[in-house]
């Protein structure tokens, strides 16, 4: 039975799968399980329940990169870890998952919106990112400005992503994940700092975070109303060793 409060773990069906770039898997699942699914959760997460490598369950984290009343799209970065040059239990079901493959889902989370009424906005993130950055831009009023800075493996990574006329891509191509952990932060001290109310909306690599949090929120000053910032992975360990790196981190944080 799940906690309190949070939703029961559902078993879907793979109905498609589409190879969106070259680093980019789309996983369509679907099926009796999604009859109850709430709407309106795109941009959310689900925890994908999977057979880790010693056959115990490995739980991971995937954000709705789109919904429609009888599926949702997953989109996977398929990059190897770093250190082991391995492919973790995620990708190696995104790749090997055939149609009409089970897979246990639960959720779904909330997602992290940017807020309406800002003047600028913000956004960084690399490929495991891209997914809620694209939700994030195509939800943002016609008249929004901003600049996005999204780190890809390869120039035919760059998905055309709905936004604003008033919002700027800029890619940046790092063909191994997690090398250059600068280069997310290094787009944004580039972008001249906008007037007016600004909100920055960051996802990536651990010691990407790091350095975008450094410039974001202890050089220019942004708060927890003005900043979202979050990593999603750490090079070269497990989700649940980089759990443990976020939580350390976190509370070395100053209050």
């Amino acid at each position: 039975m799940a906690p309190p409060n949070r939703p029961p773990q559902r078993e879907l069906e793979v109905l498609a799968i589409r190879r969106v770039t070259p680093n980019m898997q789309r996983v369509t699942l679907g099926g009796a399980g999604l009859a109850d699914f709430p709407a309106g959760s795109e941009g959310g997460y689900v925890k994908l329940r999977l057979a880790g490598e010693d056959g115990r369950l490995a739980v991971r984290t995937y954000t709705i990169r789109e919904q429609r009343p009888d599926a949702l799209d997953i989109d996977f970065a398929l990059h190897a870890e770093t250190a082991t040059g391995k492919a973790g239990p995620a990708t190696d079901w995104a790749l090997s998952a055939q149609p009409g493959a089970k897979i246990e889902v639960g959720g779904p989370g909330p997602a992290k919106p940017l807020p309406a009424g800002m003047d600028f906005y913000l956004v960084a993130g690399d490929m495991t990112a891209l997914p809620a950055i694209a939700v994030n831009l195509a939800n943002l009023p016609a008249n929004a400005r901003g600049i996005a800075v999204i780190e890809v493996m390869d120039e035919a990574d760059c998905l055309a992503v709905e936004k604003p006329d008033g919002v700027e891509l800029r890619w940046s191509v790092v063909p191994q994940p997690g090398s250059a952990p600068a280069t997310l932060a290094e787009g944004l001290r580039a972008v001249p700092w906008p007037a007016g109310a600004v909100y920055a909306w960051c996802a990536s690599e651990f010691s990407a975070m790091q350095s975008l949090r450094a410039y974001l929120r202890d050089e220019r000053g942004l708060g927890p109303d003005r900043l979202y910032i979050s990593s999603y992975w750490k090079s070269g360990l497990t989700e649940e060793a980089h759990k443990l790196a976020k939580r350390e981190d976190a509370e070395a944080q100053p209050a």
